[in-house]
């Protein structure tokens, strides 16, 4: 007799399952109600986004040097925070990673603020550093910074927690001390993980970078702001569109370096 049971995953759940599918679904629709769904809304919008579209193309070729400066000032944002942040993510994440340098409270402790910094969007930061050190590309490089160090951080921790044991093992039964396990075993065999989070994490500030502008933080963003403002939809769509460009050409970039880096990590 055939067996005509189904897959586990078409299983009946129970009545656990069922009133926790139950509870899920009614989060998301009470989601969708405090999110302002309207159907009638989303229904309308296509002939609205058909005249912006209309009205937004061709794009501007109008203070295109001026654009392309703004885009060349959002690249030095982006690449001179996300450096100084990955540089000082390394010694924050040996003290966040669990077992490598210091104990567990002062890890935890650490995995806390860097939770925080995460949890705090780039454009705040970048709102803090506008008041403290004024409107300018430099307030942008500031939150680029902070939020690379929340990002990298973070990961550079956990790359270095599952590292192999073995060598960080032998050194500690020579007697050496933690911070020389780390500088000659951890960091070592974590490198190429870095390398490729310290990829990521400069895609990432590159993306943020482009929107910083709109607080006053320097860079492109402020431009596509004023082009909204005053209704110049093709001056909005060449910076869009040159937004896009630089954005995924640096995501292709860091593809290419990381697949290089895993090939001769293998």
């Amino acid at each position: 007799m055939s067996d005509r049971s189904l897959p586990m995953r078409f299983a009946r759940p129970g009545a656990g399952g069922f009133l926790g599918y139950l509870a899920v679904v009614l989060i998301i629709l009470w989601s969708l109600e405090g999110a302002g769904w309207s159907a009638d809304r989303l229904i309308s919008s296509p002939p609205k986004l058909a005249d912006f579209l209309d009205r937004a193309w061709p794009p501007s070729t109008h203070n295109l040097d001026r654009l392309a400066w703004k885009m060349v000032e959002t690249l030095q944002i982006a690449i001179a925070g996300a450096a100084i942040g990955i540089v000082l993510s390394v010694p924050v994440a040996l003290l966040a990673a669990r077992g490598v340098l210091v104990g567990r409270g002062v890890s935890l402790a650490v995995r806390t603020i860097l939770g925080f910094i995460r949890a705090v969007p780039d454009l705040a930061w970048a709102l803090v550093f506008v008041v403290a050190v004024g409107l300018g590309p430099f307030a942008g490089m500031l939150a680029i910074v902070v939020d690379t160090i929340g990002y990298c951080g973070r990961f550079f921790a956990d790359d270095m927690e599952t590292t192999d044991p073995g060598p960080a093992e032998a050194l500690t039964a020579t007697g050496a001390r933690r911070l020389d396990i780390a500088a000659c075993a951890t960091i070592p065999a974590a490198l190429p993980a870095f390398v490729s989070t310290s990829l990521f994490g400069l895609e990432k500030a590159v993306r943020s970078s482009t929107i910083l502008g709109l607080v006053g933080a320097g860079g492109i963003g402020i431009e596509m702001k004023v082009g909204f403002d005053l209704f110049d939809y093709p001056t909005a769509m060449t910076v869009i569109l040159m937004i896009a460009v630089v954005v995924i050409g640096v995501e292709q970039i860091g593809a290419v370096l990381r697949a290089a880096i895993m090939g001769q990590a293998r």
